[in-house]
């Protein structure tokens, strides 16, 4: 592990770099956000009052909506924040800057400068925005799924060539394999129970887990189901929400595999 002053370092240069990834979501996490029964085209083309939306990264701001005097907050009021600058659509302010870089910081914390911790840097928005788009629309699109699951490979196997590195690329592509079998039987007994989104999900995450082992797979695994657990007792308990509610488990996937990849790394 790292001692300091190099690890403070290292970890407010991960902080840093998860706050400006961060603040580059609120766009994609708004055109992703599409309901299950309006995702044929896979993502949103325009602001809630039709002007066109280019481009993935940034704040999810329309400027012709600005330009026009603000009719965007006649049209939604309920939904859009008029700002001093330009009409917003989606989530902005701090929260996806720095929850991004809350996640950063705890994984450098636990890896130190192992080779893996580039991937977990890399990975860390992606993992974010799903988060944010399944607790908004309860959907998990495949084009952020399956390219997390590949980039996780992808990345991991030039990873396992370097020197001082912790885990093996072979039990990462296992666990992939593994949790996406596991996950998918789970689907087939009780589809309403599990989405096919989440059997793709959990490629990318086992693909995480695997790389420290079976333990921290298991780990990982358990932690995701066992939050779920909870949020969905407590939701009974108040009153807002039955046994056949459905709930968005994606975030508490992503969340166990946090839990689980922290611990990987602080004990490999």
């Amino acid at each position: 592990m790292l001692t300091p002053p190099g690890d403070l370092v290292l970890i407010v240069l991960a902080a840093l770099w998860g706050a400006t990834a961060g603040a580059l979501l609120p766009r994609a996490a708004y055109r992703f956000s599409v309901p299950v029964e309006e995702a044929d085209g896979g993502w949103r083309m325009s602001c809630p009052t039709g002007h066109p939306v280019r481009g993935w990264l940034g704040w999810a701001r329309c400027r012709p909506c600005a330009a026009s005097g603000g009719p965007v907050a006649a049209a939604d009021a309920g939904r859009l924040a008029a700002t001093a600058a330009t009409p917003s659509y989606g989530p902005g302010g701090l929260l996806l800057p720095t929850v991004t870089a809350l996640v950063c910081a705890a994984l450098t914390a636990a890896t130190g400068t192992r080779p893996e911790l580039a991937v977990w840097l890399l990975l860390a928005p992606a993992g974010v925005l799903l988060a944010v788009v399944d607790l908004r629309v309860q959907r998990l699109p495949d084009p952020l799924t399956l390219p997390l699951a590949a980039a996780a490979l992808a990345l991991l196997g030039p990873v396992a060539l370097l020197p001082e590195h912790a885990g093996s690329w072979t039990t990462a592509l296992l666990g992939a394999s593994a949790l996406g079998a596991g996950h998918l039987l789970l689907h087939l007994i009780n589809p309403a129970g599990l989405a096919f989104g989440d059997v793709k999900l959990a490629l990318g995450t086992g693909a995480v887990l695997g790389w420290y082992g079976w333990p921290t797979l298991m780990l990982g695994t358990l932690a995701a189901f066992l939050l779920g657990a909870v949020y969905g007792g407590v939701l009974v308990v108040l009153g807002r929400a039955g046994r056949g509610t459905a709930i968005a488990f994606g975030p508490f996937m992503l969340a166990g595999t946090l839990a689980g990849l922290l611990i990987g790394a602080y004990t490999a």
